[in-house]
């Protein structure tokens, strides 16, 4: 009797422990999922394009915001209403509070406040470049890893409605195998800030380089680049860079090949981040206006002459096709940030959501914004996070290091 008793007793004591682990995870869950996050953003120059967004984000409960020029900071929440100013970047990583920083600061800042944001045991997001050093990206890949916290590099090129577009189709087989891909960013910088002046182009690549790998679903092993053209001699001074354009072939670790081109200086092109995938069934090629419509090929049954014989060449259908918009991946309080606030109709929001019209940089600002702060709430990785993104920096580091050295073939470190 004493024993059946005690063995039921162990049983019960078992039982009830179990169900507790299954209440605590369970209740973490939810917790997790009703959470609101405190977000920072450091950064209102290009960095006030967010602004909005997070103001309006149904899992950010509190907003602040940072800029070294405080009239602009004081300009922004006074829009807003409700965001705290931060005086000093400083006053950020002090404050308990803070659950999340996103960096929108110049170049040469961003590992320096990457590592203070992490370091001071909040999540962080960057605007790109991760960094501009190899090494640079080994520290921050290693600083995430001992501060477990989240970091997201706010790639915009892969949120915006043509990646979205071309991504639906890859996954429902419409393109058959991917056989190549290409990628361009071409934007003139004069007058820009001065740490802009001669950057190796390739420095700033990630636009043309990360729609490509995440299409390819695989790392970048080896690049080689080259330079081409000539620029005025003071835009050589600060980085050494005679190369006011650079290309590279990249080789990715599933055997697919890529080229990007990347132009800062001196080359008469209109501005255009793009993307082309082709592909053994369709491709799909960025416009050559910003206004109009990507092409989509598509090869079709082959004709046959009188005799039922396979002509020549198969046929190419060619179309111009609308990306539409992917609003319905966000939550509805920031779908209307998907396109130009111009465009934007409060009377009939769903009219102007269903338009083929996008916001800044293809729709994806929301989107973005809206998966830094879901991989925090869902404690995962970001699309773009410190593996991927250190990869993608770094095949452009090596382009350029490849270029100066006339087209030597650079092996990409592996950041995992």
């Amino acid at each position: 009797m004493f024993s059946s008793g005690l063995n039921l007793h162990v049983f019960f004591l078992f039982v009830n422990l179990r169900l507790l682990r299954v209440y605590r995870f369970f209740g973490w869950c939810y917790f997790m999922y009703m959470k609101q996050l405190k977000v920072v953003l450091a950064g209102l120059g290009f960095g006030a394009a967010f602004a909005s967004i997070y103001d309006a984000h149904p899992d950010v409960g509190a907003f602040g915001i940072f800029d070294p020029n405080a009239d602009l900071a004081k300009a922004m929440a006074a829009r807003l209403g409700a965001a705290k100013i931060y005086k000093s970047f400083g006053d950020i990583l002090n404050d308990p509070s803070v659950d999340a920083v996103h960096l929108v600061s110049p170049i040469p800042r961003h590992v320096e406040q990457t590592l203070a944001v992490l370091n001071a045991g909040k999540h962080c997001a960057c605007t790109v470049p991760m960094a501009t050093k190899l090494e640079d990206l080994e520290t921050v890949c290693r600083t995430v890893k001992k501060t477990g916290k989240s970091y997201c590099v706010m790639e915009t090129a892969v949120y915006t409605t043509h990646f979205f577009k071309v991504q639906e189709m890859l996954r429902n087989g419409e393109f058959g195998a991917i056989q190549f891909l290409r990628g361009a960013h071409y934007q003139d910088m004069e007058f820009w800030p001065d740490y802009w002046q001669g950057l190796p182009p390739m420095f700033y690549g990630t636009h043309a380089i990360a729609p490509l790998s995440m299409l390819a679903g695989s790392p970048i092993v080896r690049v080689r680049g080259l330079g081409s053209g000539t620029m005025r001699s003071e835009l050589h001074k600060q980085y050494g860079n005679p190369f006011p354009v650079e290309t590279a072939q990249l080789e990715f670790a599933n055997g697919l090949k890529g080229e990007v081109t990347r132009s800062l200086f001196e080359t008469a092109h209109d501005y255009t981040e793009q993307f082309t995938l082709y592909g053994s069934k369709k491709s799909f090629e960025w416009q050559q206006i910003e206004d109009e419509q990507p092409v989509l090929h598509t090869l079709e049954a082959p004709r046959r002459d009188p005799a039922g014989k396979p002509m020549r060449g198969l046929p190419v259908k060619t179309e111009r096709i609308p990306t539409g918009n992917y609003h319905t991946l966000l939550p509805e309080e920031i779908r209307r940030f998907t396109i130009k606030s111009e465009d934007y109709d409060e009377t009939n929001p769903q009219l102007s959501l269903d338009r083929d019209a996008s916001g800044g940089h293809g729709g994806s600002h929301p989107h973005m914004v809206h998966e830094f702060v879901r991989s925090i709430l869902e404690n995962r990785k970001s699309r773009i996070n410190e593996i991927n993104g250190a990869n993608i920096a770094a095949a452009g580091i090596a382009a350029h290091e490849s270029a100066m050295k006339d087209g030597e073939v650079i092996g990409i470190p592996d950041f995992t």
